[in-house]
């Protein structure tokens, strides 16, 4: 019964994902959901940077802590170890959907290309930047990622495998698409509010941050000098750009 329990708990926190990333491109598209990025009433602008602020704040620590090595082997004491996956998923889910309920909008208009060529070409790159987030889940592994894999695996008794390190399609030429595809969706926008570009530059300072301090350090403590070399080949978030040198030895020499 337990392993059934966690399954089903894997699959209500990956529907529950679905829902909030859905929501999450029309929220800061402005359509079809019930509040937008730039929907309601503005209220003071001072207040509602600090709340807006606090918010992402929220997200990002809650994102990282639990994504980091020795919090999930303090977490797996209190729960499955299959369920730690879908648990970080369903709580980042939550983060996300304070977000969407709490955010207050700034609507000063940076700028506004909206029914011009301008705006229709960065609305075409908004939407390839949402492509490419999701396609880039299935070239490493979706259902391992969101955790899909490892309730089912417990399921059924069989020993849960991740696929490891590949360099397939976008990842042969950035080291992290999904980041990638998440900074276009942002910041193509045909009509950019004051809210929108704090909402853009907070969340491009923190994947800047995380992945560059955080998650290449645990990938090159888990992988190691596959990745140190895979970091030399291609960038982190743009082709060609920003990669990685070997930091030099005590007698000069690179490793």
């Amino acid at each position: 019964m337990g392993r059934t329990i966690t399954f089903f708990y894997g699959i209500v926190a990956y529907v529950i994902f679905l829902a909030s990333f859905l929501y999450a491109i029309g929220f800061v598209g402005n359509f079809l959901v019930p509040k937008g990025i730039d929907d309601g009433v503005q209220g003071p602008i001072v207040a509602s940077m600090i709340i807006n602020l606090l918010l992402l704040s929220v997200f990002a620590i809650q994102h990282s802590v639990m994504a980091r090595p020795g919090f999930k082997r303090i977490w797996t004491r209190l729960i499955p170890k299959s369920a730690e996956r879908s648990t970080y998923v369903l709580l980042s889910s939550f983060a996300l959907v304070l977000i969407y309920a709490l955010w207050r909008p700034i609507t000063g208009v940076i700028w506004d290309q909206s029914g011009t060529t301008l705006g229709v070409v960065l609305l075409a790159v908004h939407w390839a930047g949402w492509l490419i987030v999701l396609t880039s889940t299935f070239m490493i592994d979706h259902f391992d990622l969101f955790g899909l894999k490892q309730v089912y695996s417990n399921l059924t008794r069989t020993e849960f495998r991740p696929l490891g390190f590949r360099k397939v399609l976008f990842y042969r030429l950035v080291r992290h698409p999904i980041m990638s595809g998440f900074l276009i969706a942002f910041w193509a926008a045909p009509t950019m509010t004051v809210g929108h570009l704090l909402f853009a530059a907070v969340t491009t300072a923190y994947i800047f941050v995380a992945v560059k301090h955080f998650e290449e350090r645990d990938l090159v403590a888990e992988i190691g000098d596959d990745y140190l070399a895979y970091q030399e080949e291609v960038g982190a978030f743009i082709p060609g750009i920003d990669k990685a040198r070997r930091q030099p030895t005590a007698t000069g020499l690179s490793e």
